[in-house]
């Protein structure tokens, strides 16, 4: 019966998936470069392996936050669910991490009980994770635009480099997705329900890849068009420099922001073509979504908690 109460965590993952999906390829798509059909079956594909391989650590790291039942993950995760269910209407690319351990700190309140050790961690790893990715992504502009302009190609040539490598990338993004995140979707799980990490990595990342399948294409447009417009070249520096960063956090075993490193990247393309480039605007959208997430999460899964007992 317990597993039961695992269909919460399912329709996270599936949230998340139809919300990440975009940080996964939704330059590559927006430049026209990847078609949307072969981007979510690639994401689809790749975010099962990486979370099976390497998906362990992060939920050890959010399982360890607080003390829970099941009824309480149950809550965890639905809060978590609905939250970014109502951001990615609002197709808004938002933070499934922080929503879920904004859901986590509204049940650690109501258990008067953290782990300010594992934490403060987590929050420190989402300060670094949009700076760290705008930095990778300025030097591998750097890097790679100077081996390209040095290899005298042709028009064809560099237009088909460049199809291949935002291939590559994504497919090297969906599995840092899915070795990252899959934490998000069943780590509150962890020490309550008798299944091992790969069982729980497994369950969560093919509910992510079945919200990439079915429903990721609004918020898709959202990141790649609408704030700095991207080139092939800039797409493929996006993805990589998100895709790097959210797996060197998967290797340390904390869940962060694909959505904070997809904009950190584009962000770090936007210094160098000019700051002139970036849509103020729907930053400032993307910025308010990142601060009222956990709020709203936190709030929910409180208010459900203390409605249900």
């Amino acid at each position: 019966m317990g597993y039961l109460y695992l269909s919460s965590g399912v329709l996270l993952g599936w949230s998340l998936g139809a919300n990440d999906a975009a940080n996964v390829f939704g330059t590559a798509v927006a430049s026209r470069m990847v078609k949307y059909t072969t981007a979510v079956i690639l994401t689809g594909i790749f975010v099962i392996l990486g979370a099976i391989l390497e998906g362990a650590k992060g939920i050890e790291t959010l399982g360890a936050l607080t003390n829970q039942s099941i009824i309480t993950a149950f809550i965890s995760a639905i809060a978590a669910a609905l939250t970014v269910i109502f951001m990615t209407y609002l197709k808004l690319p938002v933070s499934t991490s922080q929503s879920v351990v904004g859901a986590i700190i509204g049940i650690g309140i109501y258990n008067s009980y953290f782990n300010f050790k594992s934490l403060s961690k987590v929050i420190i790893c989402w300060i670094g994770t949009p700076i760290g990715a705008m930095f990778i992504a300025i030097i591998l502009y750097t890097i790679l635009s100077f081996i390209l302009n040095n290899l005298n190609l042709n028009l064809f040539q560099i237009d088909f480099i460049l199809r291949i490598g935002l291939i590559i990338g994504g497919t090297y993004g969906a599995y840092a997705l899915g070795a990252n995140n899959v934490a998000n979707v069943t780590g509150v799980f962890a020490h309550i329900t008798g299944l091992s990490p790969v069982t729980l990595a497994l369950i969560g990342g093919t509910s992510i890849a079945l919200g990439v399948i079915t429903y990721s294409k609004n918020v898709m447009f959202t990141v790649g068009k609408k704030l700095v417009p991207l080139d092939a070249f800039s797409a493929l520096i996006a993805i990589l420099g998100e895709a790097t960063t959210v797996h060197i956090y998967a290797k340390i075993g904390v869940p962060v922001s694909t959505s904070q490193a997809i904009i950190g990247a584009v962000l770090g393309i936007g210094i160098i073509k000019g700051m002139r480039t970036i849509n103020l605007k729907t930053l400032l959208h993307i910025l308010l979504g990142w601060i009222f997430t956990p709020l709203i999460s936190c709030i929910l899964s409180l208010g459900l908690i203390n409605l249900l007992n």
